[in-house]
């Protein structure tokens, strides 16, 4: 609800800009005053989708290595899918895939930072070489490797708010996990493999994100609901691409 709240809100507030220039008659807006009520709502939408309720949700049991190092969260997305491949090579697939491989992974990060073409920046997951395995970007780039079971399941970590002050000193996976002080949000991603038998797997990634107070829940919020969309969507061809991968072979981990 609070994501579809912010892209009703953003839509009003385009249209009722763009009606200012332009009456839209054949929607209702043929006149300033109605564009600026539409400008009007679509900022009490993103107001009401920023200030949507996110439930603080806690895993009842622990079963993955994920739910050690982040067993409470407000928001959080699941994905998964079947692979006609051994977990072994399912999960070496998960090691090595990379940015080339991802379907539309370079265009959706570029919309989440855009950049000039031929602009250099620094290499991180929203910009990421197109060879390099994703997750050694990640690593190398923000995210602190939590917890790994070889051929099991890898978890990864990073803080997605800080406060200005103090500044953040999470240098331990046995940090990121005790962190409770306000002004923080921490997210943490996991890929875990699993053997479905008769030669598939299941293969899953998890993302939660846990506010430590309600101002950086806010904070978070109101991103989290307008790239929400997105981010669904790369893990899906993220995932999509681990399996393609595994399922070309020992050939295609090379």
């Amino acid at each position: 609800m609070g994501v579809l709240l912010m892209y009703s809100g953003l839509a009003s507030i385009f249209l009722g800009f763009f009606t200012l220039l332009r009456p839209l008659r054949w929607i209702g807006l043929g006149s300033r005053r109605r564009a600026a009520a539409a400008v009007g709502a679509g900022a009490l939408l993103v107001a009401a989708a920023v200030a949507w309720p996110a439930p603080l949700r806690r895993v009842a049991a622990k079963r993955a290595l994920l739910d050690g190092y982040l067993p409470v969260w407000q928001f959080a997305e699941h994905h998964e899918i079947r692979v006609h491949a051994p977990a072994e090579r399912t999960y070496g697939a998960v090691l090595a895939v990379t940015a080339r491989e991802i379907r539309l992974f370079r265009m959706l990060t570029w919309i989440r930072s855009p950049r000039l073409p031929r602009t250099k920046r620094p290499e991180s997951i929203l910009n990421a070489p197109a060879d390099r395995p994703i997750l050694a970007v990640a690593t190398s780039s923000g995210f602190r490797r939590l917890a790994e079971e070889p051929g099991r399941e890898i978890v990864l970590g990073t803080l997605v708010v800080v406060p200005e002050r103090p500044r953040p000193r999470v240098s331990t996976a046995a940090e990121f996990a005790a962190l409770e002080r306000p002004g923080y949000a921490k997210a943490a991603i996991n890929f875990r493999v699993e053997d479905a038998g008769g030669g598939w797997t299941r293969l899953t990634t998890e993302t939660r994100v846990y506010a430590t107070d309600p101002a950086a829940r806010r904070r978070f919020a109101a991103y989290w609901r307008v790239i929400q969309p997105g981010s669904a969507l790369i893990r899906r061809m993220w995932l999509r691409a681990i399996r393609d991968r595994a399922e070309g072979g020992a050939d295609a981990l090379g």
